[in-house]
Order: C-alpha cells, then sequence, then structure tokens
C-alpha cells in the first residue's frame, strides 16, 4: 500500500497543469472529446493514434460523448467543474453559444501569420465559422443536406434514374406516381428536424433571423412567419396529408435511414456524411442509390447550402504549450490528405481545395458520382447572409421550438400561419432571454 502510494503521488507531481490537459514526464497529455458514434467512432480512433505515432512529445486521449448537443452540455459542465477537456467538437450551431461562453480560445490567436493559409480552405466553410471577422474554430466535419433516391424503385416506376427530381413539384410529382403504382409506401421520408428546413430557408434567401442573421449583431426575432417559410411548411403539410412523406419522428434520423433502406420510402433527405453508409447499405438490400441536390420550389433561384457538421475547438488554458499542443492536433486533423481519408470513409465533403484537387486527381468523383453532389452544392452557394448561416445563442431550443412547430402543422393543432406565428413569439422570447444574459 505504501509503495502504491509514494507511485501516485510521484505522478501527481510530475502534472504541471490538470486543466484541459497535462504535461507528463515531458508528453503533454491532451483529451479529445467528439460526437461521431456508429462506424465514425473507428475513423476517429485511429486518426488520433495516427497523431499520436507521429508526434511523439503528444498524447491525446479521444472519447465519444454522445450526441453534439450532449459533448457540448458535457463540456461546459467540465468547464465549470474546472476539468474540461482540451479539445471538442462542437456542432455549427453551437457557435455563437461557444464564443460567448469564455471558455474557449479563438484559434486564431493561437497562430503566428502565415502558419495556415486559408486560401487553400473552401469560403462557404470559413464563411460560417468567422464571427466578428475571427475565426473561433477550426472546420472539420462540414457536410449539407442532399437527396438520396432509390433508382431501382425509380426504374420501376418509370421515371429516369438519372434524372432524380430538384424541385418541390418535383418530388411530389415522383413520389405520387410511386404511391400510386405500388412500389413504396411513402415517395420520401426525412427526420423531422430543423435543419432540413433551416437549409431552404437559406437556399430560398430567407433569413432565420434578423439583425442579418445574427450576423450583425444579437438576433432577437425570427422570420418563420415569412412567405418563403409558409411556402415551405405547406409543401410539407401536402406530402403528408396525401401520404407521399413518412413521418420519422422529431429528429430520429435512424428510423428515416430505415424507412429509406427497407424500401418503405424511395428517396431520403439527409446529410451527405451518410454517402458512404447509405450507398454500401442499398447494395446490401439490392438496389443502387443516386444523390441529388435538395430540392426547392421551381419558381426560386438557389441560394446554395448552408453548411452542416461541425469544427473543432481549443478550451482556454493556464499553461501555453498546451493549447499549443492543442493546436498542433486541430491543424493536423485538417491536413488535405487527413481530409481526404475523412471524407471517403464517411462523404463528409473535404474543407480544403488541395483536398478537392486530389480526389480528381486520383478520378474519384467520375468512379463514385455520388460524393460530387454535396461538393457541387457547396461550390454553387452564393456568399449571403441566408447561406452563411444563423448565428443564435440558444440554438438547440430554437430548433426544438420550430420542429414541435411543424408536428403542431401536421397534426392539425392549428393553422399555418397561426402556428409559425405563434412559434416566431417563442423564439423571439428565447433570443432575448439569452440576450440579456449575455448582455
Amino acid at each position: 500500500m505504501g509503495k502504491r502510494f509514494l507511485f501516485v503521488l510521484l505522478l501527481s507531481c510530475l502534472f504541471v497543469n490538470t486543466f484541459s490537459g497535462a504535461v507528463l514526464a515531458g508528453k503533454i497529455e491532451l483529451s479529445f472529446w467528439h460526437a461521431m458514434g456508429g462506424g465514425t467512432t473507428g475513423v476517429i480512433q485511429r486518426m488520433v493514434e495516427d497523431f499520436n505515432y507521429t508526434h511523439p512529445d503528444i498524447e491525446v486521449s479521444v472519447q465519444y460523448k454522445g450526441s453534439y448537443r450532449e459533448t457540448l452540455n458535457a463540456t461546459i459542465a467540465a468547464a465549470r467543474q474546472g476539468t474540461p477537456p482540451s479539445v471538442i467538437q462542437s456542432f455549427e450551431v453551437g457557435t455563437r453559444q461557444n464564443v460567448d461562453s469564455g471558455i474557449f480560445v479563438p484559434f486564431e490567436d493561437l497562430l503566428v501569420e502565415g502558419e495556415v493559409n486559408w486560401d487553400d480552405f473552401l469560403d462557404p466553410v470559413l464563411n460560417y465559422y468567422r464571427v466578428d471577422g475571427k475565426l473561433y474554430s477550426m472546420p472539420f466535419n462540414s457536410s449539407n443536406a442532399i437527396l438520396y433516391y432509390n433508382k431501382d424503385i425509380f426504374a420501376k416506376a418509370g421515371l429516369d434514374p438519372q434524372n432524380p427530381p430538384t424541385t418541390f413539384e418535383g418530388i411530389r410529382e415522383a413520389s405520387q406516381i410511386i404511391v400510386d403504382k405500388g412500389l413504396a409506401k411513402a415517395g420520401t421520408t426525412w427526420a423531422l428536424h430543423s435543419w432540413f428546413y433551416e437549409e431552404w430557408m437559406a437556399n430560398l434567401g430567407q433569413n432565420l433571423v434578423n439583425k442579418e442573421n445574427g450576423r450583425a449583431g444579437l438576433a432577437d426575432d425570427a422570420y418563420l412567419s415569412s412567405d418563403k417559410s409558409l411556402e415551405i411548411i405547406k409543401w410539407w403539410k401536402e406530402l403528408y396529408d396525401k401520404g407521399l412523406w413518412v413521418n420519422a419522428g422529431i429528429e430520429n434520423w435512424s428510423q428515416a435511414r430505415q424507412n429509406f433502406v427497407s424500401k418503405q420510402a424511395a428517396m431520403l433527405i439527409t446529410s451527405t456524411s451518410s454517402v458512404t453508409s447509405l450507398s454500401n447499405e442499398g447494395r446490401g438490400q439490392g438496389f443502387e442509390v443516386g444523390t441529388a441536390p435538395m430540392p426547392i420550389p421551381e419558381r426560386q433561384k438557389r441560394n446554395g447550402a448552408v453548411i452542416g457538421g461541425a469544427s473543432l475547438w481549443i478550451l482556454k488554458n493556464k499553461d501555453e504549450t498546451v493549447e499549443q499542443a492543442a493546436k498542433e492536433f486541430v491543424k493536423w486533423m485538417s491536413l488535405p490528405e487527413n481530409q481526404v481519408r475523412w471524407h471517403k470513409a464517411t462523404g463528409y465533403f473535404p474543407i480544403r481545395k488541395s483536398a478537392v484537387d486530389l480526389l480528381k486527381l486520383e478520378g474519384w468523383f467520375e468512379d463514385y458520382p455520388n460524393y460530387k453532389t454535396a461538393f457541387e452544392q457547396l461550390q454553387s452557394t452564393k456568399i449571403v447572409r441566408p447561406t452563411q448561416g444563423a448565428l443564435i445563442g440558444r440554438f438547440a431550443e430554437v430548433r426544438t421550438i420550430i420542429e414541435k412547430a411543424v408536428e403542431a402543422v401536421l397534426n392539425d393543432n392549428g393553422s399555418i400561419e397561426d402556428i409559425m406565428e405563434q412559434a416566431n413569439k417563442d423564439i423571439k422570447k428565447s433570443l432575448e432571454e439569452y440576450n440579456r444574459v449575455i448582455k
């Protein structure tokens, strides 16, 4: 017992700092919390192991902490206790809250001039994570929403499997044909998630909230009652009423996916991060999966997509060597070769132009066209406030309000206009409460 006590005491003395990281026997120890479940957990683990192997002076321990919300909540709780991780993966809609929390060090503050070639990064990606002209985090897993479709069902329905629908009207018409011919229970499906609504709002050029989508000041009102918002919700409601869209449930990604893979629905809208797995699962079920951009009303102009996914944030630390080690890890995760590896394993699109060039050089997009859709959608995105994405402190709560409003519309709990106006009021109240705390 005495030897064990002395050993533990010796170890504790070797720690220079236990806040967010440590220097142990000359090796800097970092902790990395992420939200990548399923098969991507193993990909993250292997990437971290490779970093540790190539950086013998740094040791990163990695831990899956659940969903994006759970990961951020765990980080905030740990920071309050004085024991946060060194680096976390945080979803894009946590940006405003992360900046305002004061527990993260802006990534750009850790860099010397010219250390990172920002010209090599895709503009729409950097555009999202810039707040007041400063990049607070390093983009990592970026995505947007796309349409997946069952090419075999399309062919049986007499629809062109090489020419999927790209408009609201096209989705409705194709779905009706598929259902009428008994080829699937529904034409399409997606999780009842605010993200898709947000994507449609941005694509139609409509800000989600005021103050230039929260980019010119703290937003205190929303635009759920706007004409473009109502057009989205009315189309969604029409699909549901006609039995053309099957409701997977609020934020039920797995059920939406199952609806598609089991051929209960011929189309699915979900993240590009599922390209690899859905293409494989489709083949396993005996059908070929195709991809297409997000549909919009045919008379509307496309503005493009808001990026989804997450970025890597570095926690403040009393020891600058820990922050610098964390910076090296974050930079390494964004290297072109690592972005290529990540893209192929998942479907998240590369965030660097040089990574895209590497993929083009090997003919990747020609051999696997399903991966091209999200990238082309991103490339054609206009750099305007709606596509930059809303900056909201209580984004998770705002999403819940929107999702419950859509559910109320589907359940005929009032007129669409009244339900969306009430949701607008609820969001306004949430934003104003957040702003009072921040100010």
